[in-house]
């Protein structure tokens, strides 16, 4: 293991289904640091079981609480992992490796995400390898982005790792289904906070280019009905993405000032 150490930074909410499996994967690490917005769940009570850097703070959206956790970590790496998450023995043992031999030599390093839901893992269909920059030096990282698309920004050099994380996306078709609808309207908030204005041709258009991406160009169709399913759902993504912004637009003037506000 690097010399520096590494801080593990878990942020979430009533994860008592996901908290201890994500931190019994996590118990190589020096250091595990979870925010909790609190949850109203057994998840802290779970936690305390594994760390006693628990902090307690009000849910300030996706790229503030990471970077508050990020804030809390006391070891030269960082190890951002979701409650949803795990860290295979194989990627473990890639990580190791890599700080040892080239940790003096990068900044960061990315990890391919391998989702499993409706009982497989999902290598095809558009969600893999999905990188994602979740090990980077505490001293040269800073976060950037909008909710709930948030990004690391580092000062230096970044390494793609092999060995895939491993994200439990999904419980059930319900839950993917409620989470479309929170993230798509999360996701208005980004576009309205970047200027955008709704098209006909992005409401059309875009959902059909998603779904043939994923169904045809990544193969989902593969796996046969679930990546039907799959597809069409993050078509429905993008579509209801964009009708939300149109019915923002359309709403009374007052409403929209109060949005703003």
């Amino acid at each position: 293991m690097a010399a520096a150490g590494i801080s593990a930074i878990v942020v979430c909410f009533n994860e008592e289904d996901n908290i201890r499996d994500c931190l019994e994967s996590l118990r190589w690490v020096d250091e595990i640091v979870v925010v909790d917005s609190y949850s109203t769940d057994r998840t802290v009570e779970i936690c305390r079981e594994y760390t006693d850097r628990i902090i307690q703070r009000p849910w300030a959206g996706y790229r503030d609480q990471k970077a508050f956790a990020h804030s809390q970590a006391t070891k030269g790496w960082v190890f951002l992992v979701d409650a949803d998450e795990r860290v295979p023995a194989e990627l473990r043992a890639e990580v190791r490796n890599a700080l040892a031999r080239d940790g003096a030599r990068y900044a960061a390093f990315s990890v391919p995400r391998l989702v499993h839901y409706l009982g497989r893992w999902w290598w095809r269909g558009g969600w893999y390898p999905d990188y994602d920059i979740r090990i980077f030096r505490r001293d040269l990282a800073t976060w950037g982005g909008t909710d709930p698309h948030e990004k690391i920004l580092v000062r230096g050099k970044v390494r793609r790792l092999k060995n895939p994380l491993h994200h439990y996306s999904y419980r059930d078709i319900s839950d993917h289904v409620d989470r479309i609808n929170h993230f798509t309207t999360v996701s208005v908030k980004e576009l309205k906070l970047d200027g955008k204005r709704w098209r006909a041709l992005d409401n059309l258009a875009r959902p059909a280019v998603r779904f043939l991406r994923s169904y045809l160009w990544k193969r989902g169709f593969v796996e046969g009905f679930p990546g039907f399913f799959v597809a069409l759902t993050a078509a429905v993504y993008v579509f209801l993405k964009y009708a939300k912004l149109r019915e923002w637009e359309l709403g009374p003037a007052s409403e929209r000032a109060r949005d703003r506000g």
